[in-house]
């Protein structure tokens, strides 16, 4: 499989001294800022870089900055979580949306100036789940499994291939949901030689109708879905994790994938992120914590239902382990670790092979 390495111009989740820029994807004014940082990116390391990632995890970052607001700029409704300010009913949208404009100019950018001399390729990043409906017998449930998709990875997914939003998403959000002109939906479609995908857990779904009495609007409750569960009759979809959001199902990455292929004109698709955590035991032995048996387990039974996904027609081009070293995890910080391999943050950040990273070197070479 091929392994090539690529530069992420604009990571999701800021650190605390960035968030007035980020705070700024609310004003269409980023979307030239943007374009002059990524003009000077190419410029200046497009002869070395061959793959470009406008993007990572913009939904994610839409969702968790601007309707959560668990993420910097830490803004959301008084309703949905603990802002000192926000507007969950209209700021993921328009986030989101400024967002995507920002992505498409700078895809244009690379490719008028830079891309047939330097002859790199260039592509965004998307996050999602995969859903099964909790009820399969029931259509309500199976509807609410598409509409989760399409709120999540639909959400970026469709402009950038076929132009604008999910039709759901038009009708359940209405005239909250910003509109692309003409001119912004013929350069948004097909804004990509090849898209990123992070994957790493399954939930199940079921049906939540809104209520006419609840005024309460945002992109959670815009989607009508019950909030995502991981159990069905008292069994868990898959082996549970120290993150209490990730749960092993390596199936889910297949099915994603082939749903991708048969909805999205089956683009080349690299596997940006694909992880399992644990939780960072700072009194445990350093030989303990290495083995990570589970960790190799999960990466395992994933790259064989990658297998299955490319057997099934899915152009996937790489694959990368999220991550190579032990890192600060965003909201969970240090509790947690996903590397290959360890960090001791108690020994001036010395590092240790895990077994898994042994065992990725022999996957490697054989």
């Amino acid at each position: 499989m091929c392994i090539k390495p690529f530069v992420t111009l604009l990571h999701y989740d800021p650190p605390q001294a960035l968030e007035d820029l980020y705070g700024g994807f609310l004003s269409p004014n980023i979307i030239n800022d943007y374009g002059d940082y990524v003009d000077f990116c190419f410029k200046t390391f497009g002869d070395r870089v061959k793959h470009w990632i406008t993007m990572n995890e913009p939904n994610g970052f839409a969702i968790s900055g601007y309707d959560g607001g668990t993420f910097a700029p830490g803004r959301c409704s008084n309703y949905e979580g603990n802002c000192t300010s926000g507007n969950s009913a209209t700021e993921p949208y328009i986030a989101a949306h400024h967002l995507l404009l920002a992505h498409s100019a700078a895809v244009k950018i690379y490719k008028d100036k830079y891309q047939a001399s330097q002859k790199g390729q260039i592509g965004i990043t998307v996050v999602t789940h995969w859903w099964k409906p909790k009820f399969p017998t029931q259509l309500a449930s199976r509807t609410a499994t598409l509409r989760s998709l399409d709120f999540m990875f639909g959400w970026f997914a469709n402009p950038i291939i076929h132009g604008d939003y999910p039709k759901v998403m038009r009708s359940l959000v209405g005239n909250r949901l910003p509109k692309f002109t003409e001119a912004e939906s013929k350069q948004i479609k097909g804004s990509l030689d090849f898209l990123g995908l992070n994957y790493y857990t399954s939930y199940y779904t079921e049906d939540a109708p809104a209520s006419s009495n609840d005024v309460n609007q945002s992109w959670t409750a815009d989607r009508q879905v019950a909030a995502s569960t991981t159990d069905k009759n008292g069994a868990l979809i898959g082996a549970a994790t120290d993150l209490d959001w990730l749960f092993v199902y390596p199936k889910g990455i297949r099915e994603v994938l082939v749903y991708i292929k048969e909805k999205y004109n089956n683009p080349d698709i690299y596997i940006t992120e694909n992880g399992y955590s644990y939780g960072y035991n700072a009194s445990m032995p350093i030989q303990e914590a290495r083995k990570d048996n589970l960790r190799i387990r999960y990466h395992h039974d994933h790259l064989w239902y990658l297998l299955k996904a490319i057997k099934d027609g899915v152009k996937v081009k790489g694959y990368y382990a999220w991550s190579f070293f032990d890192d600060f995890e965003w909201d969970a910080g240090y509790t947690v670790g996903f590397g290959l391999t360890l960090v001791d943050v108690n020994d001036n950040l010395r590092r240790y092979l895990k077994y898994s990273a042994y065992w990725f070197k022999m996957f490697l070479l054989h």
